[in-house]
């Protein structure tokens, strides 16, 4: 059953402090130096008879907590912390009793409810027992509370940072099958994971379009290797020969176009596909092998690997002026960039004595610095939508999984992919709801 069949929302206009301002709301500049932890405490869940007496509500605040704890600018709060226990009766302000809720240092305080199908959800600031957000929710079922409870709170986050690009994207990657390798989607939360090639051979560095309707990628089988192109809307993929032994590193630019890296000329150079996948002059030309072509979100520039001048070093390509200019000079092995989406951040993979780590680099500030510590091999980094969130592929855990954290390197978490190795995550905007 579709999405919109099932949820109506309907956003709660509930003022409890008469006169209260808009700029008065709770706010967390996740981009800012430093980050401090707002506390949340969520209550324990409500039916009908009382507290822990549905467990549809039960299930949506667990699920609200797990999806909480991808968010590390939120500390989830316990009632052993709180005097005197629960200090609600219901869902509204008039409901609860802030005080101990100020004592005990919680920000934020969230109730949950369920009546039937019905559920009901709010998070108020504690100080001000403002409504940050409330949200109802009508004709849930058990299959369909996990979607519901990361999009409350996908409104949360835009409620406390004015962004959710981690609940509001899509993440594709490649998993072992068959002895090959295919590609899957799913959410940044492990959600709907879904099969999306069957090409046979190895299908991977997969990347989304802007709008989220096509992934590009590289097909490697016995026909050598092929630009694959997969439309969501279509559910259909088709792949494309060209001229050379190599065609990797597929890469659409912010205009629609595809960069990637062919050896036409012979030896791999990134190129600019036209409308009819036709290469033009190469990029950033050179003697070496030059791969992984990122973009900011204006396009104007490209950061990329090559050898030209020796071992595997990231570069930066100013496109409008045609200057390369070296960004890597610690180490002899730095792959796979991604630039965030404003072209200042720049996140790749470099070999350590300890393995292979991720690093991120200020490009304005001209600081580096690491952001994953281990153990194995932590490699294939990728910017969320928003530039903040940072997913990987990591063997840190036996096997090949991937792992988020952000470009402040906080503590990373798994992201749930099912059975089999998972790696080269892409990220790339959710699809809007049918």
């Amino acid at each position: 059953m579709k999405l919109k069949t099932w949820i109506l929302t309907c956003l709660l206009v509930l003022l409890f402090t008469e006169g209260a301002r808009a700029g008065d709301a709770m706010s967390v500049d996740i981009f800012g130096p430093g980050q401090n932890k707002v506390n949340i405490l969520v209550l324990p869940a409500r039916g009908p008879g009382g507290p822990g007496s549905s467990a549809l509500a039960k299930n949506f605040a667990e699920t609200v907590q797990s999806d909480i704890s991808y968010l590390p600018f939120l500390r989830l709060a316990y009632m052993n912390e709180i005097l005197g226990g629960d200090p609600s009766k219901g869902l509204k302000a008039d409901d609860i009793d802030f005080k101990p809720l100020q004592l005990g240092r919680i920000d934020l305080v969230m109730t949950v409810g369920a009546h039937g199908q019905e559920i009901e959800a709010r998070v108020y600031e504690t100080y001000t027992r403002k409504l940050l957000v409330g949200k109802s929710y009508s004709q849930v079922d058990d299959s369909g509370v996990a979607l519901v409870a990361d999009r409350f709170t996908a409104q949360l986050m835009r409620v406390l940072t004015g962004k959710s690009g981690f609940f509001d994207s899509t993440l594709a990657f490649s998993k072992k099958v068959n002895g090959g390798k295919e590609l899957f989607t799913g959410s940044a939360l492990g959600r709907g994971i879904t099969q999306i090639t069957n090409d046979g051979g190895f299908n991977v560095s997969p990347s989304w379009s802007k709008d989220g309707r096509y992934v590009a990628y590289t097909n490697i089988s016995d026909k050598g290797h092929r630009l694959g192109i997969w439309d969501r809307a279509k559910r259909f993929s088709r792949l494309r020969k060209f001229g050379g032994n190599v065609a990797i590193s597929p890469t659409f630019a912010p205009d629609g176009r595809i960069a990637i890296s062919l050896s036409i000329n012979g030896h791999p150079d990134i190129y600019l596909l036209d409308k009819d996948m036709n290469p033009g002059q190469p990029l950033a030309p050179s003697w070496a092998i030059s791969v992984s072509p990122s973009f900011d979100l204006s396009g104007r520039k490209m950061a990329f690997c090559s050898g030209r001048l020796g071992g595997p070093q990231i570069f930066l390509l100013n496109r409008d002026s045609g200057a390369v200019e070296r960004i890597t000079y610690e180490g002899n092995y730095n792959t796979r960039p991604s630039l965030s989406p404003d072209g200042r951040f720049l996140v790749f993979a470099r070999m350590t004595g300890d393995g292979h780590r991720i690093f991120m680099r200020d490009l304005v500030a001209s600081q580096e610095r690491q952001i994953t510590f281990g153990p194995g091999n932590d490699e294939d980094p990728s910017f969320d939508p928003d530039g903040y969130f940072v997913s990987f592929a990591s063997s840190r855990n036996g096997g090949t999984k991937i792992f988020v954290t952000t470009r402040y390197g906080d503590p990373a978490k798994q992201i749930p992919t099912g059975a089999g190795d998972a790696m080269a995550p892409a990220w790339g905007v959710a699809p809007a709801l049918d």
